[in-house]
């Protein structure tokens, strides 16, 4: 005895609902495939149909179709990755360079980790602080910096 076809029924709601997410810009890719693979379900394709439609294994689609019918909308979405969250927010790298204008002398990444330390509680070592606040400064000055301008022709006259 065989299983029955695993298939989703949408409503119309439901499937204008799933079109729109997929047009949507700022949705993740694995998101927008998900919708897809839910409204080929929905018109009669087979996970493995799908499967092979999207480059995905067949565990993926029936994966995609069960969170679906366990979640429903939020079964599209990745859940949150684990790891080890920032220990420094942006409002946090601001008053340092608050802190670093405002300072009247030099100050070192080490007397700025012990600044971090006692002001907002926060643990790095000289070193982690350094390399946060260079990765910082290339992010901003990188994209902002002006084309070099162009070059000079390199022909050179005719000596005769």
């Amino acid at each position: 005895m065989s299983t029955p076809t695993l298939r989703v029924e949408l409503s119309a709601e439901e499937d204008l609902t799933l079109q729109e997410l997929r047009a949507a810009s700022g949705i993740p890719q694995r998101t927008k495939d998900r919708a897809e693979a839910l409204r080929l379900s929905h018109r009669g394709w087979t996970p493995a149909q799908i499967g092979e439609y999207l480059g995905w294994r067949v565990a993926t689609a029936r994966s995609a179709i069960h969170r679906w019918q366990q979640d429903g909308l939020y079964g599209l979405w990745d859940s949150p990755r684990s790891g080890r969250r920032p220990a420094c927010s942006v409002a946090v790298i601001a008053a340092l360079e608050a802190y670093i204008s405002a300072e009247e002398r030099t100050v070192n990444s080490s007397q700025l980790a012990q600044h971090l330390a006692q002001v907002h509680g926060i643990y790095l070592s000289g070193g982690q602080l350094r390399r946060l606040l260079k990765k910082k400064i290339s992010v901003e000055t990188h994209p902002s910096q002006p084309s070099s301008p162009p070059r000079p022709s390199t022909a050179s006259p005719e000596t005769g």
